[in-house]
């Protein structure tokens, strides 16, 4: 890697849960999330945060990849017009300014907006109707380079993805954009972290009323988006139906979570998952315990085009239009979306793509039916189910894992069963019978702690209350 990155990351944000011994985020990881989900810093460890590696070559090439700078306290990136970060919101700018670079082709600039949630410091995202003609057009006026374009089936435009070669800020080029009449979108490239908390027979099939020993979601094809897997596990050798690379420019280095995931839902042998019939789709989009709005959008096109009826989203980041389009169109052709809630706390700011409405948000719950103290709470949690010391498939073997990642890929494999059970696979009557189904947890009703309650595999099967 040739490139300098200053301002590297203004707080990355995506958490993707992976739970092994020793295995627990990692100090780097920790300290790149937002400061609604970290502890307060002092003054002199505001300003420093030291990244991993694999964080340049995941943002592209460049000039120098050795030092990586955070230009503020960790949290939400609001950068002012002079490139310094701004704490609570975006510095106006005034609506005459335009770039340089740009030439005669400078078009004034809308007033900032604060931007919500982590971003790539150096990127935006784009949609249009047209081809890389139009994009080059597009990058020739703003003075950005044009670093990918695809068409994407599920936005049913052309998504492009552009560099700011210039170290102007992603607000203050965004409202450059606004004028724009042929861009449809125009957001930041969000970055999403994995879920893990770190942590024996598996408790999850006695808890939530699944039969172990009648476990199936045979012909149902279900997609996990997550790190790469270890294939060659004897828990998922033969189950893996078709695999994608999202980030094919970088070496794969983790394979943790991706294994736990694919093996709670789909492993066999030795260890079972939930529903072992099922065709497993798998896309890794993450590395390091990181990923992009871009990467995963590109995984998640793959898996609906692969023909996903279940797509599981153990990850966690800050709400982004064209990731919520994308989960929208892929809900409106029937495919069941399953979300970590995340694990920030109690005062976390909700956690998306669990938040988006249709998608089914799952906290995670211990042997006790208590929930994970580090979950996220919020009104946008639907279910609960086994997130807390759960047993899932490792390289090398298998550990006990904790994370409201886990939870979600006990419900993506119990709905899995269902489907194959003959129940309606219209997202939103699904996620209406697992709700109603649900053993009421915590105090009386729905509540922002398990939700609607326990998922009761039993119960919805018979669709029938189980309270």
């Amino acid at each position: 890697m040739n490139r300098l990155f200053a301002c590297m990351v203004a707080g990355l944000a995506l958490s993707i849960e992976i739970a092994v011994p020793a295995y627990a985020q990692s100090p780097d990881l920790a300290q790149i999330t937002d400061a609604e989900e970290q502890p307060r810093l002092n003054a002199s460890e505001r300003n420093v945060v030291f990244l991993p590696q694999m964080l340049a070559e995941l943002f592209g090439p460049g000039e120098d990849a050795g030092t990586l700078a955070q230009p503020a306290a960790p949290g939400d990136v609001s950068s002012a017009g002079d490139g310094s970060a701004a704490g609570n919101g975006a510095t106006a700018v005034t609506p005459a300014t335009t770039i340089g670079s740009a030439g005669a082709n400078a078009r004034p600039v809308a007033p900032q907006r604060a931007i919500s949630g982590t971003f790539v410091p150096d990127e935006v995202l784009v949609t249009f109707d047209g081809d890389e003609d139009v994009a080059a057009a597009i990058a020739a006026q703003f003075g950005l380079e044009l670093r990918s374009a695809r068409g994407s089936a599920l936005l049913g435009r052309t998504i492009a993805q552009f560099a700011i070669p210039d170290g102007r800020p992603v607000a203050f080029v965004l409202a450059q954009l606004e004028g724009d009449g042929r861009l449809a979108d125009r957001v930041p490239n969000h970055v999403f972290q994995l879920q893990q908390a770190a942590g024996v027979v598996n408790y999850a099939f006695e808890r939530i009323a699944l039969d172990a020993g009648a476990v199936s979601g045979e012909n149902v094809s279900v997609a996990v988006v997550d790190t790469a897997l270890d294939e060659a596990h004897p828990a998922l050798v033969g189950r893996v139906a078709s695999v994608f690379d999202a980030l094919p420019d970088m070496e794969v280095k983790d394979r943790e979570h991706g294994t736990s995931i694919s093996g709670l839902i789909a492993g066999d042998g030795l260890f079972r998952g939930m529903a072992p019939g099922v065709r497993l789709l798998h896309a890794r989009a993450f590395e390091g315990g990181v990923s992009s709005t871009n990467v995963l959008l590109a995984a998640l096109d793959w898996a609906v085009e692969e023909g996903a009826q279940i797509v599981n989203m153990s990850f966690v980041g800050p709400e982004n239009p064209l990731f919520l389009s994308a989960c929208r169109n892929a809900m409106a052709r029937g495919v069941v979306l399953v979300a970590a809630a995340g694990n920030n706390g109690p005062g976390a700011p909700f956690g998306y793509p669990a938040a988006y409405d249709g998608v089914i948000a799952v906290t995670a719950t211990d042997v006790h039916d208590q929930v994970l103290g580090k979950a996220n709470r919020g009104r946008y949690i639907d279910l609960s189910a086994p997130g807390v010391n759960v047993v899932a498939p490792i390289p090398g073997g298998m550990d006990v894992v904790t994370g409201t990642s886990f939870a979600a890929a006990i419900v993506s494999g119990a709905i899995a069963n269902l489907i194959h059970a003959g129940e309606d696979a219209e997202p939103k009557l699904l996620a209406q019978l697992l709700r109603t189904t649900a053993v009421d947890l915590g105090t009386p009703g729905r509540d922002d702690d398990f939700g609607d309650g326990l998922l009761n595999a039993r119960a919805a099967m018979q669709g029938r209350t189980a309270n």
